[in-house]
């Protein structure tokens, strides 16, 4: 990205501390995972106190993460954005750095070697990123998101009452007006002020003049989330003031200072579009991979050129192989916005029910958590998603599945916003970001307990982004053709992810022919096209690639698995195998398989 690694640790409560671990905007003590959660094993205690080093490393500069992940000691405290950030982050990399590989070479179990490659592998790329940031890119900071992603941590409701008292403080510190802070706009303007020159580029202009639009959403959404919690008085008066008045300065100030030096081309330096690369988990030539996903491409889209028919004939269309006119049929049925939670909760409850019948994966008797975004929400992340439940220390805290109806900042284009509002599309959505989806991934994980290093630092977009894709292909088959329609739909955005993303950065294809591509072969919306192609080429190049990659891995292991064991094959103890590995990187996950899975079921 144009911003420094350190900057993309300070971009609002990631889910792990290393960056592009999650979305743009998303979201333990050496304590297990969960209460209630199995006894571990000795090694893990070893491995934790390892990773504690290092997660009391990164805190330090970046509390906001730290509490996010669950430790309640850094609430209210926020990010280092002082004088030299970067040098002094670097610095306590490479001195941590020196003695984890110390230790790495001393050490003699190989589960915790395994954590101790992990936690080197993870302070490596974040020290790479920095010193390649330092080099090439200009520090800007798009400071009022950031903020507003703090607050929002703090401020839910499955967030503790008492900890929802520290987002006072929070902002407080944020604005300047808590005693011996700097206003974090101040400081975010002095970094970028000591960054200019010496040929490093700027930011992307699109990226900068559509921050500055969603502003005014951020400081709303923090005083609706301050309204919601009863949290008031002169303190809160005096920082939302504050508030108000910096996020417009600072709209300004973007405006007039990093704009002109803001560059017209998306294209990231070949350097750090290789290095996002690594952070996701995609460790295949960029070439390589988009001629894997343009193969796929073609093979999807004959999928649903041979379903249309059928769906059309249900419709009362006539006979048709076009794809695109029928899914433009399906989004005529659009679900109203009062009425998408219920709809999605029953296509919810039918999921769950035909996974259980079918012996898909074991699924819980819970209820599925879900609410509608609030626009604030809907601004920083347009798209339906899950946010995770707090991962260390977890008390009963379950992952949300957040229903978003578009980007109420989109403008006009907003109304167009038509592709996760109709029937057909909550088939495949709910099974990616629900179950067997994410929420089921992240309930596995917190309940069946892993190290802090599996849980914190082996976390990609390859491993989560990779089972979820394979979660909705499972599923395809149990649902009606209109959904099957949809989750091809969505499969093939996956695969176009998967060569649009290398191909415009690395200067092979335009933006236009990704918008033709998006939108006239794959039947999406132009406000989706939009985001999709900003996703690629400056809000997180590289990330979208993972979702194709990592499916096409877990789906040869699969069948690798299948063809092994022959009649003896049980899909659903496979994936509730595959689950109970936790998210670690999927080459591991084969390892446990081969080694484990397959003999196991051979001894049955």
């Amino acid at each position: 990205m144009h911003k420094t690694i350190a900057a993309l640790l300070l971009a609002a409560a990631p889910l792990a501390f290393a960056p592009l671990a999650a979305r743009d905007a998303a979201q333990d003590s050496t304590a297990t995972a969960s209460a209630g959660a199995p006894a571990q094993p000795a090694w893990v205690a070893r491995s934790n106190a390892y990773t504690q080093q290092v997660i009391d490393l990164q805190a330090r500069f970046f509390p906001e993460g730290a509490s996010s992940s669950g430790y309640e000691q850094y609430d209210g405290l926020v990010r280092d954005l002082g004088p030299g950030i970067n040098d002094r982050y670097a610095a306590a990399i490479e001195a941590k750095l020196a003695e984890l590989r110390a230790a790495l070479a001393s050490e003699s179990d190989p589960n915790v070697k395994q954590d101790l490659e992990i936690l080197i592998g993870s302070l490596d790329r974040d020290l790479r990123g920095v010193r390649l940031g330092q080099k090439l890119t200009i520090d800007w900071y798009n400071t009022p998101q950031s903020i507003y992603g703090g607050i929002q941590s703090l401020l839910d409701d499955q967030t503790a009452p008492a900890r929802r008292g520290k987002a006072l403080e929070l902002l407080q510190r944020y604005t300047g007006t808590y005693p011996g802070t700097t206003p974090l706009t101040d400081l975010a303007k002095a970094r970028f002020a000591e960054s200019v020159g010496d040929g490093r580029i700027g930011p992307f202009r699109t990226e900068v003049s559509e921050a500055v639009a969603k502003y005014p959403t951020f400081a709303r959404g923090i005083r609706d989330l301050f309204a919601k919690y009863d949290i008031e008085g002169p303190a809160a008066a005096r920082a939302l003031a504050a508030m108000d008045r910096q996020f417009a300065d600072y709209g300004r100030w973007t405006t007039t200072t990093v704009l002109p030096v803001a560059r017209t081309e998306a294209k990231l330096p070949p350097e750090l579009y290789a290095l996002n690369l690594e952070y996701v988990g995609i460790d295949m030539a960029p070439l390589d991979a988009a001629s894997q996903a343009r193969r796929g491409f073609y093979e999807i889209r004959s999928q649903m050129k041979a379903l249309a028919p059928e769906v059309a004939a249900k419709l009362g269309m006539a006979p048709t192989t076009d794809y695109v006119a029928v899914i433009a049929e399906l989004k005529k049925q659009t679900i109203p916005n009062d009425k998408i939670e219920a709809f999605y909760r029953d296509i919810n409850r039918q999921l769950e029910d035909k996974a259980r019948a079918a012996g898909v994966v074991d699924i819980p008797d819970y209820e599925l958590q879900m609410r509608l975004a609030s626009p604030a929400e809907s601004a920083a992340q347009p798209a339906p998603h899950m946010l995770p439940p707090r991962l260390v220390g977890n008390t009963g805290e379950r992952g949300t599945f957040v229903l978003t109806t578009g980007d109420p900042s989109a403008g006009a284009d907003a109304a167009a916003y038509d592709d996760f509002n109709h029937p057909a599309a909550a088939w495949t959505l709910s099974a990616h970001e629900a179950r067997p989806g994410h929420e089921l991934q992240f309930a596995a994980l917190v309940e069946q307990g892993v190290s802090l290093a599996r849980l914190l630092y082996a976390f990609n977009s390859v491993n989560v982004e990779g089972w979820a894709l394979y979660a909705e292909a499972e599923m395809l088959p149990l649902e009606p053709p209109e959904g099957q329609m949809i989750a091809l739909q969505f499969q093939m955005l996956r695969a176009a992810r998967a060569f649009l993303d290398p191909m415009l950065n690395l200067g092979l294809i335009d933006r236009a022919e990704g918008e033709r591509i998006l939108r006239q072969e794959a039947g999406f919306s132009a406000p989706m096209t939009k985001q999709e192609l900003d996703r690629y080429t400056f809000r997180s190049p590289g990330q979208a690639g993972a979702y194709y990659y990592g499916y096409r891995k877990l789906i040869d292991l699969r069948m690798e698995t299948e063809i092994a064991l022959g009649d003896r094959f049980d899909q659903k103890a496979f994936n509730d195998f595959l689950l109970s590995q936790g998210i670690i990187p999927l080459e591991l996950i084969a390892r446990a398989v081969r080694e484990e899975f397959i003999p196991a079921q051979r001894a049955r």
